[in-house]
């Protein structure tokens, strides 16, 4: 197979892959390939992977660096689970940010000329970046709640989100670019995340039992 030929021989490989909501995990066997011979910082080659269509769950889970990952089209939960130093996640328009991720590139896009504006329609799912220890995501899009829960130190931007953003957060950084839902940072212990307060109604939806709240005003 392409992709394990480029795993083996540290290649730069391209490919354009169909995806449908059935298929779940998916990437997390390829993350495991490199993860098992080069470890989370050692693989020199790049995977550089376009999926198209509407991914299952857990998406482009457990990614390592050196595997760029692209959707077009949207996913479910979990997208970029355990992500760590192994994945950089860009996501334009995506369902689901990969659970686990621990490092590389994810970028989600919406397919064009949907119809609706990607700022203001959720395309993530819920619980993304659950765990996740590395990476970078940048959603054209809403995402679920539960976004970017107990993240370690992957970056995210993403353009709105559910319930409960950033829970149980410990390092990171995550930028909101819309509004959020109810309970934001509870739990959260460390890192930082920037959200967008354009009508003045954060305050009231953050959970002040840990965090420090700060507002950021042009000089």
């Amino acid at each position: 197979m392409q992709i394990f030929d480029a795993i083996e021989n540290e290649k730069v490989v391209n490919k354009t892959v169909e995806i449908y909501n059935i298929d779940r995990a998916v990437c997390g066997r390829i993350a495991g390939a490199v993860a098992k011979k080069y470890g989370d910082t050692g693989f020199a080659g790049q995977l550089n992977i376009t999926f198209t269509g509407s991914a299952g769950q857990s998406f482009a889970c457990f990614l390592t660096p050196g595997m760029n990952i692209r959707l077009i089209g949207e996913a479910n939960d979990y997208v970029g689970k355990a992500i760590g130093n192994w994945l950089s996640v860009i996501l334009k328009l995506l369902v689901q940010i990969s659970k686990g991720m621990a490092g590389g590139e994810l970028i989600v896009t919406p397919v064009e000329n949907t119809g609706f504006c990607p700022e203001d329609a959720t395309i993530v799912g819920n619980t993304c970046l659950y765990g996740a220890t590395g990476g970078q995501v940048f959603v054209r899009g809403k995402a679920g709640e539960r976004f970017a829960v107990r993240n370690s130190l992957a970056q995210a931007v993403v353009e709105g989100t559910g319930d409960h953003c950033c829970e149980y957060m410990t390092g990171g950084c995550v930028v909101v670019l819309g509004k959020v839902g109810r309970n934001v940072a509870a739990g959260m212990t460390g890192g930082l995340t920037y959200i967008l307060d354009e009508d003045d109604t954060l305050i009231s939806k953050v959970n002040k039992e840990i965090v420090k709240i700060q507002r950021v005003v042009a000089p």
